[in-house]
């Protein structure tokens, strides 16, 4: 009789649930998901002492992707203020951020303008904070020698990337391309072509977030 008694409060203890470390769980996985609320009946809202509405929790989970459509068409505002053009383009996974660079670099030189620093910077600041990869294209149009241009472009985007670096973006996040005029948008035979393909692309890459 004494086990058969043993047994019945063994089972009775096992069904008997703590509506307080209930609430705790559920507490632990909304907080983990990212909620604010949880609605339960007005039964166990008596029972329990712990409260149920998390005011000091902030999702943990963001959509990243529409974060940066939204701080790049902010982006592309500002540039378009400065008389910069600016261009958002989705493929797949990636996002690019393409940027003209008559109004960023002089002709010929790598080294941007004094007046371009603060709008790089400001690229830097909006994009920093979301941690995603970045690589940093520089493109030229066709004037000129191909070798040249291949090296201004890539020195271009070497040069973003240390200014995006003593903004703090973090650098294992950044790498850089220079294609000078070998990927063309426009067509090279007409001046707005040409001013078209004078380009530095950011590349987002936006996969698993």
């Amino acid at each position: 009789m004494s086990l058969v008694l043993t047994f019945f409060i063994l089972l009775f203890s096992m069904g008997t649930i703590s509506m307080e470390k209930f609430h705790m769980v559920i507490k632990g996985f909304t907080e983990y998901l990212g909620g604010r609320k949880v609605y339960l009946e007005e039964k166990i809202l008596k029972e329990s002492k712990v409260p149920v509405e998390f005011k000091n929790m902030y999702p943990k989970i963001k959509n990243k992707r529409r974060i940066l459509q939204k701080k790049l068409a902010l982006l592309s505002q500002i540039l378009k203020q400065a008389g910069i053009s600016s261009e958002i383009v989705q493929h797949g996974s990636e996002v690019r951020f393409r940027v003209n660079t008559d109004k960023m670099f002089p002709p010929g030189s790598y080294i941007p303008l004094k007046s371009a620093i603060p709008y790089i910077m400001e690229i830097c600041k909006n994009l920093r904070g979301l941690g995603l990869p970045i690589i940093i294209e520089g493109h030229t149009d066709n004037t000129g020698s191909y070798k040249v241009n291949l090296d201004i472009s890539l020195k271009r985007a070497l040069y973003i990337l240390r200014m995006f670096i003593s903004c703090g973006y973090p650098k294992d996040l950044l790498s850089v391309r220079g294609y000078g005029p070998a990927r063309p948008i426009a067509d090279n035979s007409t001046p707005q072509g040409r001013a078209k393909n004078r380009r530095v692309e950011f590349v987002i890459q936006t996969k698993d977030y």
